[in-house]
C-alpha cells in the first residue's frame, strides 16, 4: 500500500481540480480546494522518492494531474480578470517555446521529455501563489516577475533538452 501513496495523492489533486470547476473563483470553498491540490502538487514527488516508488507511470500522471490542475485554475480564474494584451503576449511566448521543448524533445529522443528543473519548480510555485495573492498585490505587477521567471525556467528547459543536459 504505501508504494501507491504518491499516485493516491496525484490522483486526490486530478479529483480536486474537477471539484474547483464546481465553486466560484476565489471562495472559501475554492480557496480550500486549490490549497489541497497545490500542496498535493509539491509532495506527491517526496513521497514517491522517499517510498522508493517513483514510476514512469507516476511521472506521466503527475503529468495529467498538473494539466487538469492547471486547467481547471485558468477556467475559473481568466475569466475574473481584464489581462492586459501585452501579458497574453507573453504568455503565448512561454507557452511556444514551452510546445518547441516538447516536440524538440520528441523529435531529438523520439519520447516525451517533461524536465522537473530547479526554475520550473519555482515557476509553479510563483503561478500556484499568484491566485492567493491577487487581493493584495496587482496582477500587473505579479505577472512580470511570474513571466520573467517561466520564461527563463522555459529557456533553460530547451537549453537541458538540447544538450542532453541531465543535471537540474
Amino acid at each position: 500500500m504505501i508504494k501507491h501513496i504518491a499516485n493516491i495523492v496525484t490522483g486526490c489533486r486530478a479529483l480536486g481540480s474537477v471539484l474547483l470547476l464546481f465553486f466560484p473563483a476565489f471562495s472559501v470553498e475554492f480557496y480550500i480546494i486549490y490549497i489541497i491540490c497545490g500542496f498535493s502538487d509539491m509532495i506527491d514527488g517526496t513521497i514517491a522518492r522517499k517510498t522508493n516508488s517513483t514510476s514512469e507511470w507516476g511521472a506521466k500522471i503527475d503529468t495529467v494531474a498538473d494539466l487538469a490542475f492547471i486547467t481547471a485554475s485558468l477556467i475559473k480564474i481568466l475569466p475574473t480578470f481584464n489581462i492586459p494584451g501585452w501579458l497574453w503576449i507573453w504568455g503565448i511566448v512561454i507557452a511556444i517555446i514551452k510546445i518547441g521543448n516538447i516536440i524538440w524533445g520528441y523529435a531529438s529522443k523520439k519520447q516525451f521529455i517533461s524536465l522537473h528543473t530547479i526554475m520550473i519548480k519555482i515557476t509553479g510555485l510563483l503561478l500556484f501563489l499568484l491566485p492567493l495573492t491577487l487581493s493584495f498585490v496587482e496582477l500587473k505587477y505579479s505577472s512580470v516577475i511570474v513571466c520573467s521567471i517561466a520564461t527563463f525556467a522555459a529557456i533553460q528547459e530547451g537549453v537541458y533538452i538540447a544538450t542532453n543536459c541531465e543535471n537540474k
